[in-house]
């Protein structure tokens, strides 16, 4: 196909391309200019490489999309790898990745070292996800509360007893500390306190739901979308008295009634373009917020709504 170098091809901006450029536009009047070039940049065909790395419950999600992404567009090669959020994130201030996965926000300490470094990292919201305490399907107790999931994970509860369970002892699973689902689970159903040293600690989601299948005294806790008929999800509920036991589903979690849900994340290096632009905006996309939902995510609105 000629390309006519004499004629430009508007096109409406991306989500995350118009978001970057509001906020540009509104910074100062010097950029007005710059702002008027970029909301009328010409289309081009999208080619480049893309590397990503990260959070290990956003993998599946993102790995989806790039398939379908790259069946679009064929001249772009996206590699996507785990590692944990903060791995992904310590790549991102490191330069060597295009974006960063993350299954929770960055934290102050990481921005202050990508700021020595010259790296200016953007988030994305690209899902919701909502994190699931689990049990062996063979476990009686299906309710905790949150003081009670502290207790066991600081290892002042350890018999299913105590809990209204069988006589049998408990065994904490854990995320290992670089991880964004443990990040997110320490804060919630913590407080920060510290993990029993007697806890199992998992690098993966996957890994302690297999554990927990496994193990008939086990307790553990995942993204929902790898929740499974292997294992058994429990209701949570919080401290407050007019507080009650919730299921984690899409509908819980989309609705804020889930007290265990969290927004997952892109980041990247100051504001994107070319490839990587286009493959966050797919990913924002009715197509790609399906694809979420295909992955047992949940979209950051209803689908029609988008």
């Amino acid at each position: 196909m000629k390309t006519n170098h004499n004629k430009s091809t508007a096109r409406r901006p991306s989500k995350a391309q118009t978001s970057f450029i509001r906020a540009a536009c509104g910074s100062a009047l010097t950029l007005l200019l710059v702002c008027a070039v970029a909301l009328g940049a010409s289309a081009a065909p999208t080619r480049g490489q893309v590397t990503v790395q990260g959070s290990t419950t956003v993998l599946p999600f993102v790995q989806r999309t790039a398939e379908e992404f790259m069946l679009k567009n064929p001249s772009v090669s996206i590699s996507v790898r785990g590692g944990g959020s903060g791995n992904g994130i310590a790549a991102l201030i490191d330069s060597t990745v295009d974006i960063a996965m993350s299954s929770r926000f960055i934290k102050p300490d990481e921005v202050k070292r990508a700021k020595a470094n010259r790296v200016s990292p953007v988030s994305f919201k690209i899902a919701l996800d909502g994190i699931a305490v689990i049990v062996n399907p063979s476990n009686s107790v299906s309710r905790l509360s949150l003081s009670q999931l502290k207790a066991v994970y600081t290892g002042r509860i350890t018999n299913w007893k105590q809990l209204g369970g069988p006589d049998r002892a408990i065994v904490p699973i854990s995320r290992d500390s670089s991880s964004g689902t443990f990040e997110v689970f320490s804060t919630i159903a913590l407080g920060g306190a510290r993990v029993t040293p007697d806890a199992l600690l998992q690098a993966s989601n996957g890994a302690v739901a297999d554990i927990v299948s496994r193990t008939p005294g086990a307790v553990g806790y995942v993204g929902i979308g790898h929740l499974s008929s292997r294992v058994k999800a429990i209701q949570v509920r919080t401290e407050d008295p007019d507080s009650s036991y919730v299921t984690p589903s899409y509908a819980s979690v989309q609705s804020g009634k889930y007290p265990m849900a969290r927004e997952l994340f892109v980041f990247t290096n100051g504001s994107p373009a070319g490839a990587v632009l286009e493959f966050i905006d797919f990913m924002m996309s009715p197509e790609g917020q399906k694809l979420a939902e295909e992955e047992g995510f949940v979209p950051i609105m209803p689908i029609g709504q988008q």
